[in-house]
């Protein structure tokens, strides 16, 4: 079963077993649709969640109380993808992206995709050698997301100026 992850426990919030969700989706509202969550390979009926500035908050069934929820801190909330909200067309999950070959339009393989920060512009990192070069998915920077050829491809130019080594 492929998994997406789709957020991170950052505490317990309250003392009946809410616990505070730091989402990775492109709204905290997309919780509302999960039914269940697993961490760390443990699945969790969700009972309630409700969002407040940009955060989700979840009742888990089997988390009854702060020292419940405390033993989850830092852990990755993933969902079946099966089960992830369809996206808009050009829109994609960071997970669907991360291991792709990075190469020019001209067919020049940079590195490879391993990290993308969330930000108003989301910053790629590629690592190529054991080195690794960041750059902005700004405008005219990636030109395709090849799905299928497991490659993004992107500007030579644009690149050129915006990446930072």
């Amino acid at each position: 079963m492929r998994e997406l992850v789709v957020g991170e426990v950052l505490k317990p919030q309250g003392i009946r077993g809410e616990i505070k969700v730091k989402p990775f989706t492109d709204s905290a509202e997309d919780f509302s649709s999960f039914r269940r969550v697993f961490l760390d390979g443990v699945e969790y009926k969700v009972l309630s969640v409700r969002t407040a500035e940009g955060m989700a908050y979840l009742n888990l069934r089997g988390v009854p109380d702060r020292n419940a929820a405390e033993l989850l801190r830092g852990k990755k909330v993933t969902v079946p993808r099966a089960e992830a909200p369809a996206l808009e067309e050009g829109r994609y999950y960071i997970a669907d992206l991360l291991g792709m070959a990075v190469c020019t339009e001209k067919g020049e393989t940079l590195g490879t995709l391993t990290d993308i920060r969330q930000a108003a512009t989301d910053i790629y990192t590629l690592e190529k050698d054991g080195k690794e070069i960041l750059f902005p998915a700004a405008e005219g920077v990636v030109l395709e997301v090849d799905l299928e050829g497991g490659r993004l491809v992107v500007s030579a130019a644009r690149f050129a100026q915006v990446a930072v080594l």
